[in-house]
């Protein structure tokens, strides 16, 4: 999970990669906002004066690591400050929790303090985490601050748009800020809670198949289990179950078109077998339907919008040449809709993909029945 393992020795990265079960690739390389992308962010609110940066947090002196409440490594480091800095992170970082939470109203801030801050140099981001206490009655929360990148910025903001998840997040020049997103990380929810008889199975597979679709809609890659979390609400009638993102960095990078798909990663098997248990084909079908339908209208609300935002992403770099070239050939054989072919970036894939969506619907017998696949 990005976001989750430390700064290892080559020893232990290995160990960890290999109990993990992880795939050795090279790193996303990141892709700095460009002025259209700027100019979008500005016009909508994204982009605010903040009174502390990426690269002030990036001046910590010491870390040691961080334990959870059973002695567990978390695989995160706890960082310290020289203590003539201290005082300024402090008040900047309780300043960029009001700004995130209820627009800069600052007298909320007066019962507030930054109880730890956490590194992690893993993954593309390199972020770092504030848990902020109120001394009141010690609930507390959580922030991010992270190195601004703009598949990152596309992917959060393509999240609020056509998810029913909204997204709160805000840009400050290189520095991006992201709420805490709530919920269990989807590997512990395999582990521990996809048996359990409170899980209505019926429930759970129909979510799984609705965000399956809206992230090879929306092309938003690496949605393996460890880079999204479960919802869980109480219901009238049991739990009403969903499923959200929490890594955006793969948002229309890679040239392969199943790394579009949550479905055909190795570590979401589980899942995807779950599925063609509970569901047949028919429902499958028309729980694709549903959420197409359901991204259908949120564009008509937000058309304006969204026609923003592709118009600076198809002017932004976020890709490699060969990667769009790939991806329009595979999306084109696919959906057999030749003008996937005639795309020049990841931008107006994007587009011609929400169009395709919004012109058809899958066909039944799209979702393959042989599992084996998966393997």
């Amino acid at each position: 999970m990005e976001a989750n393992i430390p700064n290892l020795s080559g020893e232990q990265m290995a160990k960890y990669r290999k109990s993990q079960n992880l795939l050795v690739t090279k790193k996303k390389p990141m892709f700095p906002i460009q002025e259209d992308l700027r100019d979008y962010l500005i016009e909508y609110n994204r982009e605010q004066d903040l009174p502390i940066s990426y690269r002030q947090l990036l001046r910590f002196q010491n870390s040691v690591p961080c334990y959870n409440a059973d002695g567990e490594d978390t695989l995160w480091e706890t960082v310290g400050y020289n203590a003539a800095e201290m005082e300024e992170i402090n008040q900047g970082l309780r300043k960029v929790y009001a700004i995130l939470k209820t627009d800069g109203q600052m007298s909320i801030v007066n019962h507030l303090y930054v109880d730890r801050i956490d590194y992690c140099t893993f993954g593309n981001s390199n972020p770092f985490r504030i848990r902020i206490v109120n001394s009141q009655n010690d609930n507390y929360d959580y922030y991010y601050i992270k190195s601004a990148d703009a598949s990152r910025v596309y992917g959060l903001e393509l999240e609020h748009l056509l998810s029913p998840n909204r997204m709160h997040y805000l840009t400050s020049s290189n520095t991006l800020v992201e709420e805490h997103v709530v919920g269990i990380p989807g590997d512990i929810f395999i582990a521990d809670w996809l048996q359990r008889s409170e899980i209505n199975p019926v429930r759970m597979a129909k979510e799984l198949i609705k965000f399956n679709e809206r992230c090879f809609v929306r092309l938003l890659g690496d949605m393996r289990s460890y880079n999204f979390v479960v919802d869980i609400t109480p219901d009238i009638e049991g739990f009403q179950i969903r499923i959200r993102c929490m890594d955006f960095d793969q948002q229309s990078y890679s040239g392969r078109k199943n790394f579009y798909f949550p479905q055909y990663f190795k570590e979401n098997q589980d899942l995807a077998f779950y599925c063609l248990k509970h569901l047949t084909t028919e429902s499958i079908y028309q729980y694709q339907l549903e959420e197409h339908a359901l991204m259908v209208r949120r564009i008509q609300l937000i058309h304006y919008r969204l026609e923003a935002l592709l118009d600076a992403m198809e002017k932004s770099t976020i890709s490699k040449p060969e990667k769009v070239a790939e991806l329009r050939e595979s999306l084109a054989a696919h959906h057999g809709y030749p003008a996937f072919e005639q795309c020049q970036n990841m931008g107006q894939i994007l587009r011609t993909s929400l169009r395709v969506m919004a012109e058809r619907t899958p066909k039944p017998g799209d979702w393959d029945n042989d599992p084996t696949h998966l393997l």
